[in-house]
């Protein structure tokens, strides 16, 4: 039937329709054609939620955390040190950090072309992630960023000076941290002349590179002067469990977040953060409960964040049983590491950085190249295992060396310049006072 306007008109109306739409499907055409599409409301609305729930993971999640972990006379050097890091590490974002990781460049890094968003419009996407504004991708990227160094900053609790804190932390990300996520997120993989490494959220960028970091720092820093003679408790565990709990909700977002979009990928990952959180919780328990007797609330909650970790790279390739798999290998493996391999090489590791996030990152990394490839059920990974084992294990000795190597050279510049430790007499008082003037609890 026809159109009555085109009844009224004749052939010329039908003519303009025809070139009209003709025009709207060659435009379509050329879009699908680039790779471009349209900004989708519903992924940009996961994002900017995700954005939020990692920030919620360092302010006040990992900052209560940590605070309910250290005594009471330095519970506010932690709280001010993770509140700084957020604000400092920000605005090092802004000047060059996201450039640096997020724009082409060389093999190792990326170059200042986007410094302080130069070029990035309202408009502009990406196109490894069309259906969200790269300044999303820039703010969502932007929390990882100032999280990592948040994690080492547990291992050299109580004594390293805040200065020194602050300097370490921006450096470190530049030189470490900024070529791991050039690498591996924008190059998709292409990481020190690998291919293929996979790591969907950080088990390298963020958890090996800050847990070697925490290491190198408290062998150089080196330890409390009651360790290790004396139990050094933590003065508020109800804030730490808190501080867990918010750490665990906001993982959704790390992790989650990491797929770029709100889809049934999306889902997926949700779902095996949560499941290996819970599975090594379980181990964790039990552990304590058959050694110990009891089970600790402490133990618990560690046990959930040793599971985050490891599920952190693989949570994009695993399926449920994988999950699951991996939270309970990681607990055992990261217990081990925080109650014997700690006390074995007499290192003061404060808050086991290492033990949790530097050991958890590598299990996660190694056992992706297992539970997610599609020999194994529910695995999505379209990979070899053997030849993905070898992949991920290159990865994480250079990352491993990376890390390492600059960490050292970096602190021990620091210690000839500044120094690194705080006075014994700071140290007796506590930092909350010597560093900061302050006393988180009234007699």
């Amino acid at each position: 039937m026809t159109h009555p306007l085109l009844k009224s008109t004749g052939s010329g109306a039908a003519r303009i329709v025809s070139a009209t739409t003709a025009l709207v499907l060659a435009t379509t055409s050329a879009h699908a054609a680039d790779g471009t599409t349209t900004i989708n409301s519903g992924d940009t609305a996961w994002l900017l939620i995700s954005t939020a729930l990692v920030l919620f993971m360092m302010i006040p999640g990992l900052a209560l955390f940590y605070a309910g972990l250290v005594r009471s006379k330095n519970i506010l050097s932690i709280l001010m040190q993770c509140f700084a890091l957020t604000a400092v590490m920000s605005l090092v974002w802004l000047a060059c950090g996201y450039s640096l990781s997020f724009a082409d460049g060389g093999s190792f890094i990326g170059s200042l072309d986007k410094m302080f968003l130069k070029g990035v419009t309202v408009d502009a996407t990406r196109s490894d992630c069309p259906t969200i504004p790269e300044l999303l991708h820039f703010a969502y990227q932007m929390m990882f960023f100032l999280i990592t160094p948040g994690l080492f900053i547990g291992a050299f609790a109580e004594r390293m000076k805040f200065k020194a804190t602050l300097v370490f932390s921006i450096i470190w990300s530049l030189v470490v941290y900024v070529p791991c996520c050039y690498g591996v997120w924008h190059k998709a993989g292409a990481f020190l002349g690998l291919t293929g490494v996979i790591d969907l959220a950080g088990g390298i960028v963020v958890h090996i590179t800050a847990g070697v970091a925490a290491l190198v720092a408290c062998i150089m820093v080196g330890p409390r002067k009651e360790f290790p003679s004396a139990q050094l408790m933590p003065h508020n565990l109800p804030l730490t469990i808190v501080g867990a709990g918010m750490l665990w909700v906001g993982w959704f977002g790390f992790n989650a977040g990491s797929q770029l979009a709100a889809n049934g990928a999306a889902a997926m990952t949700l779902i095996v953060t949560h499941l290996s959180a819970c599975a090594a919780s379980v181990v964790w328990m039990l552990i304590e409960w058959i050694r110990n007797g009891k089970p600790s609330a402490l133990g618990i909650a560690t046990g959930s964040i040793a599971g985050l970790a490891a599920i952190t790279p693989a949570s994009g390739k695993v399926g449920p049983i994988g999950a699951i798999c991996i939270g309970a290998i990681s607990a055992w493996v990261c217990w081990l590491a925080c109650s014997k391999l700690k006390h074995k090489f007499r290192y003061d590791d404060s808050l086991d950085v290492f033990g949790v996030h530097g050991v958890g990152g590598f299990v996660g990394t190694m056992l992706v190249a297992v539970f997610g490839s599609k020999s194994f059920a529910g695995g999505l990974g379209d990979f070899t295992t053997g030849k993905q084992v070898v992949t991920q294990g290159l990865a994480s000795l250079y990352t491993i060396l990376l890390s390492g190597v600059a960490s050292y050279v970096i602190l021990k510049l620091i210690d000839l310049t500044i120094g690194l430790r705080v006075s014994h007499e700071e140290e007796n008082q506590g930092l909350d006072l010597a560093e900061h003037g302050e006393t988180a609890y009234n007699d």
